[in-house]
């Protein structure tokens, strides 16, 4: 999955359940990391590790993609470049 089309994950406390969480997949995932072949394929292993990670401990999950909120809106800065293009004197007359 490319990156900006994976979930924003949300950080999580480092208590004591969250730690022993974590500390029981990191061995499951010596296997499949030995076996990447690439550091697309370890992306992926990683960021399925810890999405089941947040789902174990319960953590609330963006829906959308890292534009989280924004993915609808004009960028600030394309709106910018487009009224300074409206101001600018036309060069056709």
């Amino acid at each position: 999955m490319p990156l900006e089309n994976q979930l924003r994950l949300p950080r999580i406390s480092l208590s004591k359940r969250n730690r022993a969480i974590v500390r029981a997949l990191t061995p499951m995932l010596v296997t499949y990391l030995e076996a990447s072949r690439d550091l697309c394929e370890t992306d992926s292993i990683l960021f399925g590790a810890a999405l089941a990670v947040c789902r174990i401990i319960g953590a609330k999950l963006s829906t959308a993609g890292r534009t989280t909120g924004q993915s609808s809106a004009i960028p600030v800065w394309r709106t910018r470049i487009e009224e300074r293009i409206a101001k600018a004197p036309s060069s056709a007359d």
